[in-house]
């Protein structure tokens, strides 16, 4: 099997990752706060901690808190947030983690500014900045998208926050691990993270850090072991992660973090654009695929395509069922992005790759993908003929 639906979920993960989870299974449990076995050596959560603090250009990375992805990190923190009397700014190329949790609680956040993208997915910065200008406010931006690979510019964005006066929450939920990130240099206040995709960890885990300079109002409560002395919060000092946390799943992605600092960012970025670079070379050649972006633009490990004539679903069904491939197709969860597009309620055909996918999978689908184009004109030459012999 190729497998090339990396943007979801990486697969194969990194051996060492297979093999911390196993042992953090194996072994006497973990718990953060609440074993004396960690008395005298850092936990695997502060060490987890201290590794993504690197990996993201986070100083404070005792403000990085785990949660069980990012869809759980983006609803904690839009339901912890004061958002009285603030405008709320995202655009056009966010998940439905994002456009979901706003769009569907007006009554607390108000209506919610959509700033538009191009059709390779760059986000229009004039818009942006024309609404930061309306007034200080929360402004939500992914820094690269899980439909197109376009990178948006967070360092210019954070230029434009901090001069307004907004609040900058990124989400690098496909760029942590394949794209560098500078959090702190950029001016980052909140950042989203999960787990399961670049980072090799498992499903079921990530994260969020939060500046010092604000508070989140939990969205839960419960037990910590930091301190069990009084059931209520005072002076709103906070616990941001309550109850049994998964000390597998964090042992495994402590492992991913390791691979990639022993690997090197730079070194996964520059494979991984390498071989998307040959992805577009390859499919730009066909007449009958349009691709939604190109390799000078959009440099994420992400690349959408369709057949002409085809649905994306038919492209994905003979992909898999016919040559053992396996890509995504739809929406992919970022529903406003496809008017950009232009690709409607059917989306595109999705390809996404990480630093374990090899040239030669990009070989074969560049094989397949030639393959059905030609049967599909042919066929389509068949059509015209018979139509004409009536």
């Amino acid at each position: 099997m190729i497998y090339l639906n990396n943007a979801a979920t990486t697969y194969p993960k990194p051996q060492c990752v297979l093999d911390a989870h196993a042992a953090a299974l194996l072994n006497p449990p973990a718990s953060q706060f609440r074993s004396s076995g960690t008395i005298g050596k850092g936990d695997v959560f502060t060490q987890c901690r201290e590794k993504l603090g690197r990996l993201l250009g986070i100083a404070d990375a005792g403000r990085i808190f785990f949660s069980s992805g990012a869809t759980d990190s983006i609803n904690r923190i839009l339901g912890g947030l004061d958002l009285s009397g603030m405008q709320i700014m995202t655009t056009q190329t966010e998940h439905n983690s994002v456009l979901r949790p706003l769009m569907n609680n007006n009554d607390r956040i108000g209506q919610s500014t959509i700033i538009p993208c191009d059709s390779f997915g760059r986000v229009d910065i004039a818009a942006l900045e024309a609404a930061m200008q309306r007034g200080r406010g929360l402004v939500i931006i992914n820094h690269c998208s899980n439909v197109t690979g376009m990178i948006q510019d967070l360092e210019q964005i954070g230029v434009l926050a901090q001069k307004y006066h907004c609040i900058l929450m990124a989400d690098v939920s496909q760029s942590a691990g394949c794209i560098p990130i500078h959090a702190d240099a950029w001016g980052i206040d909140i950042l989203v993270f999960t787990g399961h995709k670049s980072l090799f960890g498992v499903q079921g885990t990530g994260g969020y850090y939060v500046s010092r300079k604000l508070s989140l109002r939990p969205v839960m409560y419960g037990g910590t072991g930091r301190d069990s002395s009084q059931p209520t919060y005072e002076n709103g000092d906070y616990e941001y992660e309550v109850g049994t946390q998964n000390a597998p799943g964090i042992a495994a992605l402590s492992a991913g973090l390791a691979y990639i600092e022993e690997r090197g960012l730079q070194e996964i970025q520059k494979k991984e654009q390498q071989l998307m670079k040959q992805l577009y070379r390859s499919l730009e050649q066909q007449e009958s695929i349009q691709l939604y972006g190109n390799a000078e633009n959009n440099q994420g490990p992400v690349m959408s395509f369709n057949i002409k004539g085809m649905s994306p679903s038919d492209v994905a069904y003979i992909l898999q069922n016919g040559y053992d491939i396996v890509v995504r197709t739809g929406l992919h969860c970022a529903p406003m992005i496809h008017a950009a597009l232009g690709t409607g309620t059917a989306g595109t055909v999705r390809i996404s790759i990480s630093d374990l996918s090899q040239e030669q999978d990009i070989m074969e689908l560049t094989k397949a993908v030639n393959q059905i184009c030609r049967a599909t004109v042919t066929g389509q030459q068949g059509e015209t003929s018979n139509e004409t012999g009536r």
